[in-house]
């Protein structure tokens, strides 16, 4: 396995006092009785390392030594070459930096580096030396991880083919309408397979569509949808049952939107789904919201908030009474700041009540009550009743009207703590939301201590973000100061493994934190715009959304795409 000739290798272990005379002269034998390589023999006959040859050889060849097992690697540069070339040769092209492939080899005699750059013709090339054991290692394990995908989706393919027989035989063995599928084990089985995939990846919804040639099955990870399965029409019947049996929910009814939830084990723990069906023109859509109480975030020191924008909220979840809210638009984790929150506050000698809209989380030591708005259990209507159960703080899922508005302020003015959402795009202009719903400037001044605005963005994966190169005038116009632009490093997505070769991992929130100081609250009571509002919370510490952001591209933690998605110029 030893890769050049025993003259220059093994004259230069010598010199280098790694080997002796006498030991090349007995490694050179067992090189013509085995026909292998100097530094094979060497190896074999215990005469040095695999560590020691392949530093000697990338000093000997001025290529850098990596492990190959470490680096990151981009899928679309390693396809660059066929398998079983790269298996043949020990040769693995991992990286791109520029118009520059990166190349990991073992053996860097001039034959293989030039069959290498005949292979990728049109790149140039940075050759790098890669240890024998770890590139076996590396692609044996890449052996594996592709039989074990293969395998995955033949079973999966064969689980879709024995629903599809099993709903063709059912057909023709039975006279049924539309109104009454069979739902046989082939389709138990799909429908749990597709919830346990979408769990492994980590989803936060899965989507059942029917469309006019069969059925899209999508998961929404880190709040991108990403298309993963294209069933065929002949289930689509029967797939959408099974759902509203686990759920359930009336299978005699499509023509309503119905809600419901599911309960699963997943390996040792309890899932829970919100199930949710709507009639579309060729069949029923099934929502399932993915509710893993295990994997959610409550500690707030971990959701993104900045030092200063957790000491204004922290210091505001001390007051006795008054109000707080969350803004932002669906999906951006106002629920989760709200129960991290709670959390927080949750004690033996306090009261808590929450009115949800769904309870998406239960939480012993605080009693939530689920909207039903069928009943008149509204939100304003269980508020009324909350003034009533002697509580110290008050949770209302979303402030959506004047009188839900008017009843929690009155809360917040006589002695609690209320906590809500609102759909506004940043925290000052929720004082012009709360006016147009009809509260008096007064009454906001009054009750409430501190607005948050949030937005989520991606986290970029750690195993493989690159570094990327923008221009300065590109920084300075995103808002970053000229200091900050000196010393910025700034990463993008690769895609890998690990992150399902999105590039991103996980996600973590955006925050602009505005307490309501004394001079905020004559603003308020002149009738200042939002942005007069804006201008003078800045000056008292606040962050704004995109500062925060900056603060997150900064760390390294998201990229310069994401935090333009999730928020707007200053």
């Amino acid at each position: 396995m030893g890769v050049v000739g025993a003259t220059s290798l093994g004259q230069y272990l010598v010199k280098k006092g790694d080997i002796t005379e006498e030991q090349l002269l007995q490694a050179v034998k067992l090189q013509k009785i085995e026909g292998i390589k100097i530094g094979s023999a060497l190896m074999r006959l215990g005469y040095i390392d695999e560590d020691k040859l392949f530093k000697a050889l990338s000093e000997m060849y001025g290529y850098p030594l990596i492990n190959i097992l470490k680096v990151e690697k981009d899928p679309q540069v390693v396809k660059l070459i066929p398998k079983e070339i790269m298996k043949k040769y020990k040769v693995v092209p991992f990286g791109k930096e520029g118009s520059n492939i990166k190349v990991a080899i073992c053996d860097p005699s001039n034959t293989i580096v030039d069959y290498v750059k005949f292979l990728l013709t049109g790149f140039n090339l940075q050759i790098y030396l890669a240890k024998y054991s770890e590139m076996l290692q590396y692609l044996n394990e890449s052996d594996k991880k592709e039989d074990s995908e293969e395998k995955k989706i033949e079973q999966f393919d064969e689980l879709v083919e024995s629903a599809v027989v099993d709903m063709a035989v059912v057909e023709e063995t039975e006279s049924k309408d539309e109104e009454t599928v069979k739902v046989d084990a082939p389709i138990i089985k799909l429908a749990n397979q597709i919830i346990n995939d979408a769990i492994k990846t980590k989803a936060s919804d899965i989507h059942i569509e029917p469309h006019e040639k069969g059925v899209s099955v999508r998961y929404r990870i880190d709040g991108v949808l990403h298309n993963v399965k294209n069933l065929p029409i002949q289930i689509k019947s029967a797939l959408t049952t099974r759902f509203k049996i686990m759920a359930h929910l009336d299978i005699s009814e499509r023509r309503l939107p119905q809600d419901g939830r599911i309960r699963m084990k997943y390996g040792d723990k309890e899932v829970d789904f919100r199930v949710s069906s709507l009639p579309i023109i060729h069949g029923e859509k099934i929502v399932l919201r993915i509710l893993e109480k295990s994997s959610l975030q409550l500690d707030l020191t971990k959701l993104g908030f900045e030092e200063i924008s957790l000491k204004f909220f922290l210091e505001a979840l001390e007051k006795p009474y008054g109000m707080i809210l969350v803004t932002g638009p669906t999906g951006s984790g106002k629920t989760t700041t709200l129960y991290s929150a709670l959390m927080k506050l949750n004690k033996p000698e306090v009261n808590i009540m929450t009115v949800e809209d769904p309870v998406e989380y239960s939480f012993r030591g605080i009693n939530q009550v689920q909207v039903k708005e069928e009943i008149g259990l509204t939100f304003a209507s269980a508020l009324r009743a909350f003034l009533r159960q002697d509580p110290d703080i008050i949770m209302v899922g979303e402030i959506r009207d004047f009188e839900t508005a008017e009843i929690a302020v009155k809360a917040a003015l006589t002695g609690h703590l209320v906590l809500s959402t609102l759909h506004t795009n940043d925290a000052p202009s929720t004082i012009t939301r709360l006016i147009n719903m009809g509260i008096e400037p007064f009454l906001i001044s009054s009750s409430v201590l501190l607005i948050v605005a949030q937005r989520l963005v991606r986290k970029l994966c750690p195993h493989c973000k690159r570094e990327e190169t923008v221009s300065k005038e590109t920084l300075l116009k995103l808002g970053f100061s000229e200091k900050e632009v000196e010393n910025i490093k700034v990463y993008g997505p690769t895609g890998c493994s690990e992150c399902n070769f999105t590039g991103y991992k996980g996600r973590i929130a955006l925050y602009e934190v505005m307490p309501i100081t004394d001079e905020i609250r004559e603003l308020i009571l002149t009738g200042a715009t939002s942005l007069e509002i804006k201008k003078v919370a800045i000056k008292q510490g606040m962050l704004t959304l995109r500062k925060s952001g900056l603060n997150k591209i900064i760390q390294g933690i998201t990229s310069i795409k994401e935090v333009l998605r999730a928020s707007v110029e200053d």
